[in-house]
């Protein structure tokens, strides 16, 4: 986040004296992002406690719940549409997901255009502010409308392209520690009943 903001908002590498560098312009959000919410398949409790729990079912701000089969298969940002759509500073909820997954029909399906990554949309949604494009007193929403109309800074592709080659590295092991601390959650959840239950004897293990 912090890197991102010296490369895209203040300009830090370009010696620009805080200026637009050449060949950056200013567009909006609607610019740079492509949605898939056409995608998006709502299942109801009831439905998904009839599935075996294989795949992440996400909702607008976390994780639900796993279902049987999948919608998206690859990285994507999820950003809030209804319900608790931004925290209390006024920032969009994301989640940052990948693999195989399904999504309700209570969060945007988000990947990049102009040669934005995943990874960079994430990192300029942290830091760009959509308080005054939430509508709704009781529910909360972010529409697709308003959301494309947040203005953007978009730089030049080259910068772009080396910015992302800084930090695929830090996203992969990102993704890589999710992915062990799932790892490791499933087998303190398979190991911890049988433990209890004595079924697993320890008692002559040395520690």
């Amino acid at each position: 986040k912090a890197l991102y903001k010296d490369w895209f908002f203040d300009f830090s590498p370009f010696s620009t004296e805080g200026n637009l560098p050449d060949s950056w312009r200013i567009g909006t959000v609607g610019d740079i992002i492509q949605f898939h919410d056409s995608k998006r398949v709502p299942l109801s409790g009831a439905e998904r406690d009839k599935m075996e729990k294989i795949y992440p079912y996400y909702g607008a701000t976390s994780l639900m719940d796993y279902v049987d089969n999948y919608l998206f298969d690859g990285i994507y940002l999820l950003l809030g549409e209804d319900g608790t759509v931004v925290d209390n500073l006024g920032f969009p909820i994301l989640q940052y997901v990948y693999g195989q997954f399904w999504v309700n029909n209570h969060a945007h399906i988000i990947t990049g255009k102009e040669d934005f990554s995943v990874e960079e949309l994430y990192l300029l949604f942290r830091l760009t502010n959509i308080k005054s494009i939430v509508t709704g007193a009781v529910q909360q929403k972010v529409s697709q409308q308003n959301l494309k109309k947040v203005p953007a800074i978009i730089p030049s592709k080259e910068s772009l392209r080396t910015f992302d080659d800084l930090i695929q590295p830090i996203f992969a092991q990102i993704r890589n520690l999710r992915d062990e601390n799932t790892r490791l959650a499933d087998l303190r959840d398979t190991l911890l009943p049988r433990l209890m239950s004595g079924e697993l004897d320890v008692s002559k293990i040395e520690i």
